[in-house]
């Protein structure tokens, strides 16, 4: 049985055109079109208007592990309310659990190198991030745009890719079943060989979202 701040195997696969990836190592889904392109367009001029250099938890000395730009998206824009909704629809997860979307700005040369979403117990800001709501369950994260070359999304565990596609979306359990982190969920967003990729990234919590 599932929690408030989860989704399920059966709860996605309801959905006509959801793939599950073949693995016993990962819950990793696949929806094609799961974003009308006039939407995504919406959403780009979001990300565009707002975005800033990304940061990451736990920041090592390597300054060029993420090196895209970043935005958060605000609740009342009436195209991140259409995805806010489109995505309870389709995982059933109770809003209250959710982060803030985020959109992801990828120029040519940046990458996000291999990282899990969750955060990492004993890390430095294990406390800041993890005593409010708790650890990451659940991705979502959906391609805006084609990307003219580069820009993959590379599961290191599976030996798996994913090519950028406007509107496609995966998504996966940060989770094994017993609950623990699944170092399986490793990814790497790939640098972008030529154009920009526009991405967005959508996370769930433990417990509710209180900041």
């Amino acid at each position: 049985m599932t929690g408030p701040g989860e989704s399920s195997a059966a709860t996605l696969l309801s959905h006509p055109s959801v793939q599950k990836v073949p693995s016993n190592k990962v819950e990793l889904f696949q929806l094609r079109d799961f974003v009308r392109p006039e939407l995504c367009a919406e959403l780009i001029a979001l990300i565009e208007k707002d975005r800033r250099p990304s940061t990451l938890a736990d920041e090592g000395d390597d300054r060029y592990f993420r090196t895209s730009e970043t935005c958060d998206l605000a609740a009342n824009e009436p195209a991140v309310r259409a995805l806010e909704d489109a995505l309870h629809r389709l995982n059933g997860i109770d809003p209250a659990h959710g982060e803030p979307l985020q959109g992801q700005r990828y120029d040519v040369g940046q990458e996000f190198k291999p990282h899990c979403d969750y955060f990492n117990r004993g890390g430095q800001d294990w406390e800041k991030y993890c005593s409010v709501a708790g650890q990451r369950t659940w991705t979502f994260m959906i391609y805006l745009n084609d990307v003219e070359a580069g820009g993959a999304t590379r599961f290191k565990a599976l030996k798996k890719t994913f090519q950028p596609e406007a509107g496609k979306l995966l998504a996966w359990n940060n989770r094994r079943e017993n609950g623990a982190e699944n170092p399986n969920t490793i990814h790497h967003g790939m640098k972008v060989r030529r154009g920009a990729k526009y991405v967005l990234t959508k996370w769930y919590r433990e417990k509710p979202w209180g900041w």
